[in-house]
């Protein structure tokens, strides 16, 4: 699969509630409307996992590739959070919390986030001019 990848593609759970709530929330609060979308359980999703070395049915949380790097959960996250308007941008420079603990945290998010917050039946697709930056 080729697409242009420089300006940031999101891969998302497309079942999670909360995943599903954070694509809203970057698409209302992007600075720049560059960002690409792709749920994890798509074609373009998956082959996105396999092109940059996740292991298929990877849903462990998101995933930000930017030229040819893959950044996930919480480095994802942060990186995500620099693009947006402020305040969310100052979110950035947690980054300099070892990455092991701030994955900590995430993944006892991830862990209950079906059990807290339940799961959808499929993934529910953007309207209008949304649409277009979905894979």
């Amino acid at each position: 699969m080729q697409v242009d990848n420089e300006k940031g593609i999101v891969l998302f759970d497309g079942v999670c509630h909360i995943c599903d709530g954070a694509v809203r929330f970057i698409l209302k609060r992007e600075r720049v409307a560059e960002l690409k979308f792709a749920p994890l359980q798509s074609d373009s999703g998956k082959s996105l996992l396999q092109q940059y070395g996740y292991p298929p049915g990877y849903l462990d949380g998101l995933i930000l590739i930017e030229g040819n790097r893959a950044h996930d959960r919480s480095s994802a996250c942060l990186r995500i959070a620099g693009k947006l308007n402020f305040p969310w941008r100052l979110l950035f420079p947690l980054l300099i919390i070892p990455k092991p603990l701030r994955d900590f945290i995430y993944g006892i998010i991830a862990s209950v986030r079906y059990r807290w917050f339940g799961k959808k039946e499929s993934c529910s697709l953007p309207q209008g001019e949304d649409q277009a930056r979905f894979l």
